[in-house]
């Protein structure tokens, strides 16, 4: 079988669109994890520069003006509303973030927090005492900013060490102190 010139030039043009397709694929595939990797860098100064330095400020910058809290206020304010209330509460509050995933336009971060109780939280007067509270939150993330999230924490584990819950409450009664 001889080559024409048609065939050839119908082969090369083939080769041509193949080697197109797969360098889009494979730029589309890094845009994707450039966004993730962005996304995931927001979410790591949403914990070291607000939640640690407390610099509230910055929410501007990696909250959108439409997040809505659970009860419904929106913008960066009302993500730090909570923020302000644990600050108050634990002054002295350190976040150690456990892993931080992406995937599309979500972060899922765990992590791990410390303070000391000196100050009036949810309505449980200063203990004193020193806590740490276990959590994790997945973040949805528009044009790298906060525009939604899920958060999950050990509340019952929280309030034991608060000392307004039994850190027996639970157990069996035949396993609970008289």
């Amino acid at each position: 079988m001889t080559s024409t010139p048609s065939m050839v030039a119908m082969g090369l043009a083939l080769a041509l669109a193949c080697a197109s397709a797969t360098a889009h694929a494979k730029t589309t595939e890094e845009s994707k994890m450039a966004t993730i990797e962005k996304n995931k860098q927001q979410i790591r100064r949403l914990f070291d520069d607000c939640f640690n330095r407390y610099n509230l400020a910055l929410l501007k910058e990696l909250v959108a003006d439409e997040y809505t809290n659970p009860r419904g206020d929106r913008g960066p304010a009302a993500f730090g509303a909570s923020l302000e209330q644990l600050h108050a509460g634990f002054p002295d509050l350190h976040y150690e973030v456990e892993d931080l995933l992406g995937d599309g336009d979500r972060v899922t971060a765990r992590w791990r927090w410390k303070g000391t109780h000196r100050g009036t939280f949810n309505g449980y007067p200063a203990s004193g005492r020193s806590v740490t509270n276990e959590g994790m939150a997945i973040f949805q993330l528009r044009d790298g900013k906060i525009v939604r999230n899920w958060l999950q924490t050990d509340r019952l584990g929280f309030l034991q060490e608060l000392g307004v819950v039994s850190r027996d409450v639970g157990a069996p009664p035949a396993a609970r102190p008289r």
